[in-house]
């Protein structure tokens, strides 16, 4: 099993740790600290060495921030975690707040006005940092840089940096080579005027060096640095004991090695007189106060990796849809499993674990191993479905009870792709509650599918679409409707998004998520999740321009027991019903019989 049930979060002794972080902070001569999750990559995938936030607070989320003052102590959380972090926490030392209402620009200006509040460099990026910088000045305060961690030195069992193993991705699954790559960022980099970049994500530097590694969980990443000079070779920075012989020389054929201890003194080396690219939204705040210390000049460039690793190319594009066909038939084999299952005669966990079995046999039967699971299993059952981020652990584990809903969000890693897929089902009969919601859902899901839209188009302005049949019910969720997905990378990838923050134009080539949901707490949630890529659309008769629109990749049933058939338009029965007969048709000759009668039930025309 790639995934551990065992509950880790324990907020036990968060008070003891909070009381010594203040007497650390008044050692230091200031009034408050601030904890993000994060690491030095600025990445939502951090390794247990860098987990500060729940070894402080027991909050377990991927998002999150905590500030610790004299005399308070708050957590800043956004809609996906509001329920999961009031039980993750000691309510009695934080107070749970909304990031979205009380951004933490706003909780320092207000809550900490007038005091000295402390920061780890590493922690935080340039933009962030002088935002919150120009906040404390306007309140009267100031915020100070910490040369240390104080939680590092409280927290005495912290756990090794990870020394994950590293290993190839050929350019067959690639799509195109290192030298390609290195190429168009180097182009990207004299376009800005620059000298040098610094590649601080773990995904740009896994896609500019075709590497992948193990040091972070369900995603593929190699933790490094990477120096790339406008002319020069680039140097990576990473532990030699991730790199065995073989992917040592492939790697030095594009780059000299170094240390990692080397990178500060020899980027403040690089730095003397020179003008550095960095971008000032994902590089730690660290960097520029290298640079600026030597001499250098920061100029602001958009990590040159980013979009190109957003806009998959043909052979990624290729393995996605493999990997996806795959992927269909492994939870096509669940849910057919899933449906014959008594109710109250499994758990979250069983389900669980019966879905990554499936996962593995599938892979094993096309000889592309199923090399990880792409995130934990959101496998929810009942009033757990509600919690959007929910991990099922031994505690919490529930059976699923007759009348209920179960949500599973789950996804997997193999080398030719990255699959997120969400299904939710009725455990017995839903009743007529459950039914118009699901159905608002879909509506919203199926708006996404058929979208058309102009070149330039953001997915801020698209997001509305997967919203309008709930919002209409008055209700909504406190999610984005998709997030980008990476190329056997992480299954959470930037720029692109369709959702209220979703600045970034889409493009072709680009894998999204399509997920609306909805959640009634202590009840049932609701979530139907399927992976689209942008592309050119066929032309539209009568029309003045050419459009984009979006493929389907997912492959896997969508339930019709849940479907309330009159809430849809011809339009939305004429989608899922050929959706759901692309389904049969590419999965059904590769089941079992049973398995296959069962599909063909399963997408009967609506």
């Amino acid at each position: 099993m790639f995934q551990n049930f065992d509950g880790t979060s324990d907020f036990s002794l968060s008070a003891e740790r909070v009381e010594g972080l203040r007497r650390l902070l008044s050692e230091a001569g200031v009034d408050g600290f601030v904890v993000p999750r994060a690491d030095e990559h600025q990445g939502e995938y951090i390794p247990a060495s860098a987990a500060r936030l729940e070894w402080l607070t027991g909050f377990s989320g991927s998002a999150g921030v905590a500030v610790v003052l004299s005399d308070k102590a708050a957590i800043l959380v956004d809609g996906r975690y509001t329920l999961q972090v009031r039980d993750q926490v000691d309510l009695s030392v934080f107070s749970p707040a909304s990031s979205i209402e009380t951004p933490l620009s706003a909780f320092l200006e207000t809550e900490a006005a007038g005091r000295r509040i402390a920061y780890d460099p590493w922690l935080h990026t340039i933009a962030e940092v002088e935002k919150l910088r120009e906040v404390m000045a306007r309140s009267g305060g100031e915020l100070v840089a910490l040369s240390e961690n104080p939680i590092d030195r409280l927290w005495t069992d912290r756990p090794a940096p990870p020394k994950g193993k590293a290993f190839l991705h050929g350019d067959n699954l690639a799509g195109r080579s290192v030298d390609a790559k290195l190429g168009e960022i180097q182009a990207a980099i004299a376009v800005a005027r620059a000298d040098l970049t610094v590649l601080t994500d773990p995904s740009s530097i896994a896609w500019a060096f075709n590497v992948r590694g193990a040091d972070v969980a369900h995603t593929p990443l190699m933790l490094a640095f990477a120096i790339v000079p406008v002319k020069e070779r680039p140097r990576l920075y990473v532990d030699p004991d991730k790199l065995d012989e073989g992917v040592a020389a492939q790697l030095a054929a594009h780059a000299d090695i170094r240390p990692p201890e080397a990178f500060e003194a020899e980027l403040a080396d690089l730095s003397q007189g020179g003008q550095i690219g960095l971008d000032r939204d994902l590089v730690a705040a660290r960097l520029a106060a290298i640079v600026a210390a030597a001499g250098g000049d920061v100029v602001a460039l958009s990590d040159p990796a980013r979009l190109p690793r957003a806009v998959k190319n043909e052979g990624e594009l290729a393995g996605s849809r493999a990997a996806h066909r795959r992927d269909g038939l492994a939870v096509t084999r669940f849910l057919a499993w899933l449906d014959r299952q008594a109710p109250g005669s499994t758990d979250e966990i069983g389900a669980a674990e019966r879905l990554e079995a499936f996962r593995a046999e599938a892979g094993e039967a096309a000889g592309m191993a199923l090399m990880d699971i792409s995130f934990d299993t959101i496998a929810g059952a009942g009033p757990n479905g509600a919690i959007v981020h929910y991990r099922v652990n031994r505690q919490t584990n529930r059976r699923l009870g007759a009348g209920e809903l179960f949500l599973i969000d789950s996804g997997a890693q193999y080398l030719d792709g990255t699959t997120d897929i969400t299904r939710t089902v009725p455990v017995g009969k839903p009743d007529a509650l459950m039914r118009t919601r699901f159905t608002q859902v879909l509506k919203g899901m199926i708006a996404i599918s058929l979208a058309r839209f102009p070149k330039g188009t953001r997915g801020i302005d698209i997001d509305v679409l997967a919203r309008i049949a709930l919002w209409k019910a008055g209700c909504d969720y406190a999610h984005g409707t998709g997030h980008g997905v990476g190329a056997f990378l992480a299954v959470h990838e930037g720029p692109q998004s369709i959702s209220r923050r979703g600045m970034a134009v889409l493009k072709p080539g680009m894998i999204l998520s399509n997920e609306p949901g909805y959640y009634r707490e202590g009840a049932f949630g609701i979530r139907i999740e399927n992976l689209v890529v942008v592309t050119e659309a066929s032309a539209i008769a009568g029309g003045d321009m050419p459009m984009l629109g979006f493929e389907t990749l997912t492959l896997a049933p969508i339930d019709r027991r849940l479907i309330d058939a009159t809430l849809l338009g011809e339009e939305e029965r004429g989608w899922l019903n050929g959706y759901h007969a692309r389904v049969r048709e590419t999965l059904s000759g590769d089941l079992s019989p049973e398995d296959a009668l069962w599909l063909e039930a399963a997408t009967r025309p609506v």
